[in-house]
């Protein structure tokens, strides 16, 4: 069609329906040859359709097994970056523009429609049917509606990718101004003040560990599928899809320590957590689905301690003081453990599905754990016998979870579409839900509370959103 050409609502239709049947047969090519791999493409995601043909979601071509399988990086080493015209600003947004930059008057049905059709057809994935019955009734009922963080900007210049669809911290901020996530093999680094990305790491290029000692267990690594990740204190942690673990620190060249942590068949690496141990020292804890939690020195990256327990390992995360952390997996039961010795302490009880997120308050007394069966639960660890309160997602496996490091907040992410923030001085009663569309590759706070990060993960509309704790930034929003 010629460029400029005016589109009649037959052209939109046909349109749509090409994209619709294109993203059909990539969706069989994906299952063909991922036969080995949940990804989320290729698995159990069906996008609305409607009556009237077309799906939201436009169609860039065919993609490689995680998205582009270029070798070289499609990034350069530093570059400038520009606003790109699909971005939005907080004022543009104001104005009425989308704050996804999703065009829906050109689109054959609104907002408000596609919204109440993903809701109605959504498919929340579960690996264990218990009766849900009774899940409704303990759920508080938190008063939506408030207002915690503004949409701040939006870019598409960044777009996460995920690789197995259970999994969804790929995102992390080190500041308000610096974000770390990955897109395809790269590990990104995104200034929200400069507006500039940076590949800081190419893992499909042949990755070799610059740090040299007797005994140790690095060894070269490539083409690594990033299925999780963390930053924290000048160190970037990642694990791979095949058992492996990546270290870099982020103001060296090169990669301090890489290696394949487990040659279990089915060994992937599904969290990692970067903490201080009771006496101050920086340990690297990878949760794998080998059913084992190590930790690791982060300086030397020996491995100190290696724990075995009887279900795959999905998520840990170390409490405040570097004493206990949390265990949840491939059972409704989530598990608190010493974290010196790795005995199991306490039994949390009360999940109906497996469990993939935890987070802990500041003050390391409250646990919240998010669950496939749709909720979170808080857990008060001076009496585990039942959980504090329940709160329930849209739509979806609560896949997300974060603090902000003054624990006046606790904001949950759901695989699709919806985050939510809760305001912890209300007893988790009150919240803001934040309404997108697209999967969820991960959500972070800035260290200053100030800043709230959300990666999407799609093929046209993927992007970087910003939000800003409320304030009167009316005059900051407009000269963005």
């Amino acid at each position: 069609m010629a460029v400029g050409a005016t589109l009649t609502q037959s052209d939109l239709l046909f349109l749509d329906l090409l994209s619709e049947l294109s993203f059909k047969i990539r969706r069989i090519m994906d299952q063909f040859n991922n036969d080995d791999l949940d990804y989320v493409v290729a698995d159990y995601y069906d996008f609305p359709e409607f009556e009237d043909g077309g799906d939201l979601y436009e169609d860039n071509g065919p993609q490689g097994k995680y998205g582009s399988d270029y070798v070289d990086s499609d990034f350069e080493d530093d570059f400038e970056m520009t606003k790109s015209k699909n971005d939005t600003s907080a004022m543009e947004a104001r104005a009425g523009k989308d704050i996804q930059g999703i065009p829906w008057e050109r689109l054959n049905y609104g907002r408000d429609k596609y919204r109440q059709t993903r809701l109605k057809q959504y498919k929340n994935y579960e690996n264990l049917s218990l009766s849900r019955e009774e899940l409704e009734k303990e759920c508080l009922e938190v008063e939506k509606g408030k207002n915690f963080y503004d949409f701040h900007f939006n870019t598409r210049l960044v777009k996460s990718t995920i690789v197995h669809f259970q999994l969804r911290n790929l995102l992390w901020a080190t500041s308000k101004h610096d974000v770390y996530l990955m897109q395809n093999y790269s590990v990104m680094h995104w200034s929200s003040l400069l507006r500039r990305g940076k590949e800081v790491l190419n893992v499909a290029k042949p990755i070799v560990p610059t740090l040299k000692r007797p005994g140790s267990l690095a060894q070269p690594l490539s083409r690594v599928q990033v299925s999780t990740m963390a930053v924290k204190e000048n160190l970037m942690v990642a694990g791979g899809f095949q058992g492996e673990l990546i270290c870099k620190n982020l103001s060296q060249p090169g990669v301090a320590f890489c290696s394949k942590i487990s040659t279990d068949d089915n060994a992937i690496t599904n969290a990692v957590d970067l903490y201080r141990n009771h006496n101050g020292l920086l340990r690297v804890m990878t949760a794998n689905n080998d059913a084992q939690v190590r930790v690791f020195d982060a300086e030397t990256f020996a491995c100190l301690g290696c724990f075995k327990y009887d279900w795959s390992v999905n998520n840990t995360s170390v409490s405040p003081d570097g004493k206990l952390f949390a265990i949840l997996g491939d059972s409704a039961e989530c598990l608190i453990a010493d974290a010196n010795t790795g005995k199991v302490t306490g039994n949390l009880r009360g999940h109906l599905d497996y469990s993939f997120a935890s987070a802990w308050h500041p003050d390391g007394r409250i646990l919240a754990t998010g669950n496939q069966d749709t909720t979170c639960r808080l857990w008060d660890i001076r009496n585990l016998s039942q959980s504090l309160a329940v709160v329930k997602g849209r739509m979806g496996a609560i896949r997300g979870l974060k603090f902000t490091s003054d624990g006046r907040f606790l904001a949950m992410s759901e695989p699709a579409d919806f985050v939510h923030i809760l305001d912890s001085q209300s007893g988790y009663l009150q919240g803001q839900e934040i309404d997108l569309f697209g999967e969820i590759a991960g959500l972070a706070f800035s260290p200053d509370t100030q800043a709230l990060f959300v990666g999407i993960a799609d093929r046209t509309y993927g992007s970087l959103l910003e939000f800003n704790r409320t304030r009167c930034n009316l005059y900051l929003d407009s000269i963005f």
